[in-house]
């Protein structure tokens, strides 16, 4: 089994969470894939240079100046430090963003009309489709024991980086490699600073250990998902359907433990 693991959240930006984490995922066997956000970090670049971080339901409105700061931290800073902390720990790793290697293409979004009638324009943001991601690149890297680090800055293919949601990233990849070779399975699973998905956002202990696609609908009418937990669902069940074995939501210093919140396609 092929596992795809994604970690974000306020982890990626506190040290020692990281490390802690780190340090279970280099211990996990055979082949595997990190896919890393920093969306706490780069919105605290953006204020330190006077931006202000604009999201819609979880995702980076990002214009020319936001695209260099997320690169910027997601491409350089984040994508380095945690490949240094996976060699500290005996994992060989190297750090990737979509534009190497071919690695993930993807396609501008363009203006939406949102339920209000309002136009949106994400600016800079790039859709990936699992067709568009060079898999064949990340299974050659596995099998010489080489843990890729993915991410969420991607190419358009004419020269043009994207930032792409993290979460999104994870489930396409997740998806390419299912679609490779259906007969390896390839599990997902998606770590942040929560115990999963919670019922109510403020008690830690109402933790939903299973969500079907039909619950999902009910969660979203009483208004018990929102924000960055919205895509994080939204692309598990996408990913499910097409292939992907398992998906689970969970706490980073969970990661090896049989806990969180599990996705029923």
């Amino acid at each position: 089994m092929i596992k795809v693991v994604k970690i974000g959240g306020n982890v990626v930006d506190n040290p020692q969470l990281l490390e802690n984490f780190i340090k279970d995922f280099t211990s996990m066997e055979g082949p595997k894939v990190l896919i890393h956000g920093g969306g706490v970090m780069a919105s605290q670049m953006q204020r330190q240079l006077g931006q202000q971080p604009v999201m819609i339901e979880g995702r980076r409105v990002t214009d020319q100046d936001t695209l260099k700061i997320v690169t910027m931290i997601y491409a350089g800073w984040c994508s380095k430090s945690i490949v240094a902390i996976m060699q500290k720990h005996g994992c060989s790793a190297i750090g990737l963003s979509g534009a190497d290697a071919d690695l993930i293409t993807a396609v501008r979004r363009p203006p939406v009309t949102a339920v209000s009638g309002e136009t949106i324009d994400y600016g800079y943001v790039g859709d990936v489709d699992p067709s568009m991601i060079n898999s064949g690149f990340i299974i050659s890297l596995t099998g010489q024991g080489i843990t890729p680090v993915i991410c969420a800055i991607t190419s358009d293919g004419h020269g043009n980086l994207l930032n792409t949601n993290a979460d999104t990233v994870a489930s396409s990849v997740a998806v390419a490699l299912a679609m490779r070779n259906p007969s390896e399975k390839v599990s997902l699973i998606y770590c942040f600073e929560k115990d999963g998905v919670l019922y109510d956002k403020d008690d830690d202990a109402s933790l939903i250990k299973e969500i079907t696609p039909e619950y999902y609908r009910t969660l979203k009418e009483e208004g018990r998902v929102a924000a960055g937990m919205i895509p994080k669902l939204d692309n598990s069940f996408k990913a499910i359907r097409e292939g992907v074995a398992g998906v689970t939501i969970k706490h980073a210093r969970n990661l090896l433990n049989r806990t969180g919140t599990e996705l029923i396609g």
